[in-house]
């Protein structure tokens, strides 16, 4: 699992991106450190900044080189800022003071495209769907969310395949950890499917496939211990 410093993801983006790192990029990195500050992953040990939210990123800009694919400091913002409309709480804390709201502040310094990007890939609130369970209700969004996947841009695909992947790719390492199971659902169901539809993502099929590979190992050995 890679863990990026911001000095190292600084440098990478020069030199694989070839893009030069201007306010833009800076203003979106303040804000995803502004709201991830102090946030740590599910071994409540790692950095989500430097084992999520710069690794993600990293991963974006290699598929567009690899795929030969234009690269603007539009896709690598959105890429930095996938994430920071998840954490609700900290953002109304954070922005009490922007009476125009963070949503209005986001779309504003940032753009209706990254706006819209993050918009998509935020997950809705449980309580707003139907169901005599969280989990039915858990099962309604998250058929929701891929049905708005199928229909997403090209950016938006690729925003959250890298995502995806380096969540179950960390995950790999804590050990017993409920989203093993939940994450080789999903992958059954839908992640795996997701790389192959057009436009296909060859890249983010193999890897992924092979991060759902070892789940599943690690789930069979838990039957074999337990049973």
């Amino acid at each position: 699992m890679e863990s990026v410093k911001k000095k190292d993801f600084l440098f990478f983006i020069e030199k694989e991106a070839k893009i030069h790192v201007d306010s833009y990029i800076e203003s979106a990195i303040h804000l995803a450190e502004e709201v991830h500050s102090g946030v740590r992953r599910e071994d409540d040990i790692s950095s989500f900044l430097e084992t999520h939210i710069f690794p993600v990123t990293m991963n974006v800009i290699r598929h567009y080189k690899l795929a030969n694919k234009p690269l603007t400091t539009v896709q690598i913002v959105s890429a930095i800022l996938h994430d920071v409309m998840e954490d609700n709480d900290r953002i109304l804390d954070l922005h009490a003071s922007k009476s125009y709201g963070f949503d209005a502040y986001f779309s504003h310094r940032f753009g209706e495209y990254v706006y819209k990007t993050a918009s998509t890939l935020k997950t809705k609130p449980l309580e707003i769907y139907t169901g005599l369970t969280d989990k039915e209700r858990e099962s309604e969004r998250f058929r929701e969310y891929c049905n708005v996947l199928t229909k997403s841009d090209y950016d938006i695909k690729v925003i959250k395949l890298a995502d995806r992947l380096n969540n179950m790719r960390f995950i790999l390492k804590v050990s017993g950890h409920e989203k093993i199971a939940r994450y080789m659902r999903e992958a059954e169901d839908f992640y795996i499917a997701y790389t192959m539809i057009a436009p296909r993502m060859d890249d983010f099929y193999s890897e992924i496939r092979e991060a759902y590979e070892d789940l599943r190992k690690i789930e069979k050995e838990k039957t074999r211990i337990t049973a």
